[in-house]
Formats: structure tokens, sequence, C-alpha cells
């Protein structure tokens, strides 16, 4: 009995600590995100595009694309400013935790089994600045399906730092259908490198 008790008082501990330590991440990503408009952006560009290729008529569609064009770019320049803002951030705020779980304080104790947000901000403010330049020279359906992913992967991030890999992995499959392997298919080949190189 007295060893149940024990494993009972340790588990809730953990969870406490872990739900303590993920309101403090949740509070300090949303200091840096109240900046800027990029949520809103982005739910205008998913709209948008679902618009523009639902038109079988380039005439109907161009005028879309055209307006997308804009609003892509305020996605890229905030997200430059978002990666330039955090890349302030403290050594220890900004370890995420590689394992697919959330474990209280590993981070802060094993800094080996962590990545660093800031370097990860900055692979996706580039990526994306990347696609919008297009210099793959892709056609507009496609440099879309990239962006699109991109900003997926960014979500991802978001996330991961906030809760741990596997929420952010159930959240991008609940919110968008598309799995997180699929999203680092679809993004630019330098991104899918540098993700792949900084996590692990």
């Amino acid at each position: 009995m007295d060893t149940y008790l024990i494993l009972l008082a340790l588990g809730v501990g953990a969870l406490v600590l872990k739900n303590m330590e993920q309101r403090q991440r949740i509070g300090l990503l949303s200091s840096y995100l109240q900046k800027y408009q990029l949520e809103k952006l982005m739910e205008q560009l998913t709209e948008g595009y679902l618009r523009a290729l639902s038109e079988s008529d380039p005439q109907r569609s161009e005028p879309i694309w055209r307006m997308l064009a804009s609003t892509e770019q305020s996605v890229s320049d905030q997200l430059g400013r978002l990666a330039a803002d955090m890349a302030r951030m403290g050594d220890e705020q900004a370890r995420v935790l590689r394992w697919p779980l959330a474990v209280p304080l590993v981070s802060r104790w094993l800094p080996t089994a962590t990545f660093d947000l800031r370097k990860l901000m900055a692979i996706h403010a580039q990526g994306f600045a990347r696609a919008v330049q297009n210099t793959a020279g892709l056609g507009r359906k496609e440099q879309a399906f990239m962006l699109s992913a991109e900003l997926y992967l960014f979500q991802h991030s978001c996330h991961w730092y906030c809760r741990s890999k596997a929420v952010a992995s159930a959240r991008l499959l609940a919110r968008h259908k598309t799995a997180h392997e699929q999203v680092l298919t679809a993004v630019s080949p330098p991104t899918r490198q540098a993700y792949a190189a900084l996590v692990g």
C-alpha cells in the first residue's frame, strides 16, 4: 500500500510539474506571437488557396493568386521578424525536448536531449521566404502546396514547443488531415534537410 501511495504521489507530482512547465511555455510563445497576425494571415492563405484551386478557369483564378501574393509576402515578413525576436530568447527557454512525450524538467537537466527553438524558427522563416521567392520555378499550384506545407510545419513546431511532439503531430492530423511525415515530404528540400539536421 505504501509503495502504491508513493507511486501515486510521484505521478501526480510529475503531472503538476508538466502542466506548469507547459503553461509557462505557452505564455512565453504567446508573448512573441501576439505582436503578429500570423494565425489570421495563415487562415486567409488556406482559404484563398482552396478558392483558387477550385477554379477550373485560369481567368477566374488569376485574380485570386495575385491577391494571395501580398498575403504570402506579409506572412514571410512576419515570420522573419518573429525569428529575429526569438533569437534573443534565453538558452534554457529555447530548449525543446526531442522525445515524443513531454517529461517535466528533462529539457533543463538533459540539454543533449533537446534542440534549439531559435534555430528552428530561423529555418521556418527562411523556408517560407524561399518558397515565396519561388527560386525552384514551381507552378502556382505547386508553390501553394509547398507554402502550405511550410506553414503546417511551423505550426507543428509551435505545438511541439508548448506540449510535445506527439501532441503536435496529433493536432496536425486532426486539423489539416495531414501526417507530420507528409508535411516533411512536401516542404522544400533545404527546409527538410535543415529541419532533420536540427531535430534529429
